[in-house]
């Protein structure tokens, strides 16, 4: 007769995780039964507030790691894993995370409402819709929705299996899609962006479950340092792993936006609410490229030469195609969602860096961490940027708005351009050296071919930067499509939160390039993925 083993979960590490979900159900009660006045301070509050104890306890708990204290181990009968790398991805998660709450917690752009919608179930144009918006009514449920998937992100990075992968996968991804739609101007365009992010993730989820089958029936095991051990032995039916492995590609190659599955970036990151996009295109990065990676490296590295060509000519593909259509883009969104789309193929050049000669894939995973770094401090930096340029209609977004933006705010001017710099890889920003990085590691891995595409994506992006920085400074009003003066995007000034997340991603951004050496240590110390 068997008797039941009660599992041993160590709640001191796990904690970071479980507070993060508490506060959401906490967040999802305050929906229910506090008063409307009330719901925004308290949700911003506890989320504020939770996040920063979560990254406490993070802290704490990477210091131990670091002095020894604490040995890498798996978690919770080996569903997670605690290492180095895993939990940098924490911190790194939690600290953007606390920069999406105060961009979402922005009210005095808009006359003091937030940008999410009044009343997300009236349909656009209605009289329930003008209701809403006269009360001032605002969802303030996004906070319990971040907080879900902010748990979801934090899981993605540190799963030990399959099926962990794949719950974490649904758990970050349905409050993106929710989110998405809850734009309080342009509201078509945020539903249509929703629906579109929203089937588009369906598929791809389905063939992640899929290519997990086929992995589970190739390797007998869920368990990925299980799946790693089989796959270095020599399994039967090595075909079954290949399409196994390709088809959970593709559910990860979605997430962080590759090309040929990159087609819902452009239309997500014009039509979500800004704060979303800023949060979103930096926090889904770092989670889906710490999942990529651990799963590549422990399951799948000693399979490296079926999977390193297959994502070297992805990411050739990606880094031009991205930039080549970025060039012809008259949208400052739609500009920064194609420079992300080329940003996931120079992050996938640090990928493929996995070399033999370096079997634990350290040089690798410290390339690629570093790189999410650079680009999560620019992207929020410049997407926050975007909220405060605005017109009549709200944010004003087209290129002809921002036409002499530096003479009428050099402020902002100046910001920004320092934000597009570092995404273009200028020396002296953190954007170059992340590049660097990627770059040596693929060479170092024989992967020439792939750096060279880089190398000539990288001029193709500095043109369309540089180019539009000098619409910036340089371009009168009257010659960029005969946009009058008082048709010309203004700076508002926004709250506190806003200011502050702009000021510490532009510090961050000249740190990272000038003195990297803190960061590079740092990461240096959290080793490798425990496999």
């Amino acid at each position: 007769m068997s008797t039941f083993q009660q599992p041993h979960l160590e709640y001191g590490v796990l904690w970071p995780i479980l507070l993060v979900f508490a506060l959401a159900c906490v967040g999802v009660l305050i929906e229910g039964f506090a008063p409307r006045q009330r719901r925004f301070g308290l949700q911003v509050t506890m989320t504020g507030v939770g996040l920063v104890v979560a990254l406490v306890r993070v802290i704490w708990i990477a210091t131990d790691l670091n002095t020894g204290g604490v040995a890498p181990h798996t978690v919770a009968e080996g569903a997670i894993v605690l290492d180095g790398p895993g939990v940098f991805l924490w911190g790194v998660i939690l600290v953007v995370a606390l920069a999406g709450v105060l961009l979402f917690a922005e009210r005095q752009l808009d006359g003091g409402v937030s940008a999410f919608a009044g009343q997300a179930a009236a349909l656009p144009g209605t009289a329930a819709e003008r209701t809403a918006s006269q009360q001032g009514m605002d969802h303030t449920e996004v906070y319990p929705l971040l907080l879900f998937a902010v748990g979801g992100m934090m899981l993605f990075p540190v799963a030990g299996d399959l099926l962990m992968l794949f719950v974490a996968l649904e758990v970050l991804s349905l409050p993106l899609y929710l989110l998405v739609g809850l734009a309080r101007r342009r509201r078509l365009l945020s539903q249509e962006a929703a629906l579109k992010y929203f089937l588009l993730g369906a598929f791809s989820s389905g063939f992640f479950l899929y290519g997990l089958a086929l992995v589970y029936g190739y390797a007998g095991t869920l368990d990925l340092a299980g799946i790693g051990e089989v796959v270095r032995h020599g399994g039967p039916n090595h075909p079954l792993l290949v399409v196994g492995m390709g088809l959970m590609a593709v559910g990860l190659l979605f997430k962080v936006g590759a090309v040929p599955f990159h087609a819902w970036t452009p239309d997500v990151y014009q039509g979500a609410p800004t704060a979303v996009t800023a949060w979103m295109s930096a926090a889904t990065k770092v989670a889906a490229f710490g999942a990529l990676l651990r799963l590549f490296i422990v399951a799948f590295g000693h399979d490296r030469l079926s999977w390193q060509p297959v994502l070297g000519v992805i990411a050739i593909a990606t880094m031009l195609f991205g930039a080549a259509i970025a060039v012809v883009q008259t949208d400052v969104k739609r500009m920064l969602a194609y420079s992300a789309v080329a940003h996931t193929g120079f992050l996938l050049t640090g990928v493929i860096g996995f070399s033999a000669g370096n079997g634990d894939g350290a040089d690798a995973t410290h390339a690629v961490l570093f790189y999410l770094v650079a680009y999560s401090v620019a992207t929020i930096g410049a997407f926050a940027l975007v909220t405060v340029v605005r017109d009549s209609n709200g944010e004003a977004t087209s290129f002809a708005k921002w036409t002499g933006l530096g003479r009428r705010s050099p402020v902002v001017a100046v910001l920004f351009a320092l934000f597009l710099f570092s995404m273009a890889g200028i020396p002296l920003t953190g954007g170059f050296i992340a590049k660097w990085e990627v770059f040596t590691v693929a060479l170092r891995a024989g992967y020439w071919p792939v750096v060279v595409a880089a190398i000539v994506a990288s001029i193709v992006s500095v043109f369309f930067y540089v180019r539009f920085v000098l619409l910036l400074f340089f371009v009168e009003p009257e010659t960029s499509g005969g946009a009058a003066n008082g048709s010309l995007g203004a700076v508002a000034v926004p709250a506190w939160g806003s200011v502050a997340v702009i000021a510490v991603c532009a510090a961050g951004t000249i740190f990272l390039g000038v003195v990297p050496d803190p960061v590079l240590h740092l990461i240096d110390n959290a080793g490798s993925f425990l496999g």
